[in-house]
């Protein structure tokens, strides 16, 4: 049975954020709220966490996680990030985005594109999720949050709780969310180069 959180989106208490970061130190998979819906995560490098999230995602291991930071300073410690990328991602986060480079030798190699050795990246802006990476000190390995057989985000978290609360270890109940999905953009082969639009205003990357 999962633990359910109350956390204020706009004044995380730090109480609850500590105990948060606990379960993910300990190996559990949380779910937790980002500025584009709910998000199911992990510890870095935990393959029996990440192992859990694609039996709950029914995905394979070959899906593409994603390595949510608490800054464009923590990202650059995991990414191969150019200067001009670098300032690109300083006026663009945290935001919406999505950002694909060349990993670093920090990132697991599991969690990398096996073909392209890319990853992705984001900076979330939501005050929870912030909460927590500023506190884990690390990023969370991290997945969308969408059920089988939906295509969308979820953004619920009593129906979360309803599918989920004897698959995760912690529901963080951060509101309910629209679902806004981010844009993701490559910066792997030099320029930028937007993959997917995501709901917001046009990209600034274009």
């Amino acid at each position: 049975m999962s633990q359910l959180f109350y956390v204020h989106p706009d004044n995380p208490q730090v109480r609850l954020i500590n105990q948060a970061v606990d379960i993910v130190k300990n190996g559990g998979v949380i779910v937790y709220p980002t500025d584009s819906g709910y998000a199911i995560g992990c510890q870095l490098g935990n393959k029996a966490a990440m192992d859990r999230i694609c039996q709950i995602r029914q995905i394979d291991k070959d899906h593409n996680f994603t390595l949510v930071c608490r800054d464009q300073s923590e990202l650059a410690s995991y990414a191969r990030v150019d200067n001009a990328a670098f300032r690109l991602l300083k006026n663009n986060t945290p935001g919406a985005y999505t950002f694909i480079f060349k990993a670093t030798k920090e990132v697991p190699k599991r969690l990398m594109n096996p073909k392209k050795k890319t990853i992705g990246i984001r900076v979330p802006d939501n005050n929870i999720a912030l909460a927590l990476l500023e506190k884990l000190e690390e990023p969370l390995m991290s997945s969308s949050l969408i059920l089988p057989g939906n295509d969308h985000t979820e953004y619920d978290p009593e129906e979360i709780r309803d599918h989920l609360e004897r698959q995760v270890d912690l529901i963080i109940h951060g509101g309910y969310l629209s679902e806004h999905p981010t844009t993701v953009v490559d910066f792997s082969e030099g320029d930028p180069e937007v993959i997917r639009r995501g709901s917001g205003d046009p990209s600034p990357f274009e």
